[in-house]
């Protein structure tokens, strides 16, 4: 009998304190595809995320932590950025804190998702773009909601 490979896919994610990060990015959606088993890639292939929270408060990153089932958590940025085993930044502060955490995370090498908006300005947000595209890394902003039932039957 064949056995499966698991991929463990380093994340880090950047604010997930707040309501938004913690209920709809962390519990339902990362935590979610752990408690699945991951993504199957392939019939001898999984993908599993192995997310490390980062944030400003050590007691509600460490509490967070613990009930997401979470090992690993940290109050430094820059030490998540420099483990070459965490390929993705993920990013839901407040829109004010975004920019500088995400040009990190570009000189990282790290490819980027994160909340709307990118950035205050248009003007950041296409340079944020700009640098993404100039270092060849992959990178997306949340959209999810735009295709909700109720968004869809707006536009209608």
């Amino acid at each position: 009998m064949e056995t499966t490979k698991i991929h463990k896919l380093g994340i880090i994610m950047n604010g997930v304190t707040g309501r938004m990060g913690t209920n709809q990015h962390l519990m339902r959606s990362i935590v979610a595809i752990i408690k699945q088993g991951g993504v199957k890639i392939s019939d001898n292939e999984t993908i599993l995320p192995d997310p490390i929270l980062v944030g400003r408060n050590a007691a509600k990153l460490e509490s967070l932590a613990t009930a997401a089932g979470v090992k690993r958590w940290t109050v430094d940025l820059d030490e998540a950025l420099a483990d070459k085993q965490n390929t993705i930044y993920f990013d839901s502060q407040t829109t004010d804190r975004r920019a500088e955490a995400v040009k990190a995370a570009i000189q990282a090498g790290k490819h980027i998702y994160c909340e709307k908006p990118t950035a205050v300005t248009t003007e950041v947000a296409y340079e944020l773009y700009k640098l993404a595209k100039t270092a060849g890394v992959k990178n997306g902003v949340v959209q999810d909601k735009l295709w909700l039932p109720g968004m869809l039957k707006l536009q209608m």
